[in-house]
């Protein structure tokens, strides 16, 4: 196998286990677009991680940066395999015990953002204005307006 040019980095812990993805990436751009991605992924954002956002950049405004542009590359244009990628995420996490699933059961990430259980707190859409904006309100949610 020949020698991968060397790559940017990921910042801080992220590197160690991106390095394990390399062999994966024929060429130095997917090997930055993967390092990127997974940077725009775990970095903390105001806003829902599209591709503007996870490049750090504005959203609409952003869209023709060059970070958001070498990340569209990568997820849609770049030629590597899915499949493959995720099996070496799996490979990893089976590979460590603190992430391998236990005896007593598994851990289950959920950033969704909103509080969990049986006890959710329902957000309110404001009525529909018009004749009969009541009515297309309860029937839009679908529950007879139970839980409002």
């Amino acid at each position: 196998m020949s020698r991968l040019a060397p790559c940017p980095p990921a910042p801080g812990p992220l590197e160690q286990f991106a390095a394990h993805f390399d062999e994966l990436f024929t060429h130095l751009a997917q090997r930055r677009g993967f390092r990127e991605y997974l940077s725009g992924l775990l970095a903390p954002r105001e806003r829902n991680k599209r591709l503007t956002a996870l490049a750090g950049a504005e959203p609409v405004v952003g869209g023709k940066d060059a970070a958001v542009q070498r990340l569209q590359y990568f997820v849609s244009e770049s030629c590597w395999d899915p499949d493959t990628v995720n099996g070496r995420r799996l490979e990893l996490l089976l590979a460590d015990p603190a992430t391998r699933p236990q005896p007593g059961g598994v851990l289950v990430v959920d950033d969704s953002g909103g509080p969990q259980g049986r006890h959710r707190h329902r957000v309110r859409r404001p009525p529909i204005p018009g004749p009969g904006g009541e009515d297309r309100q309860r029937d839009r949610h679908g529950d007879g307006g139970v839980g409002r």
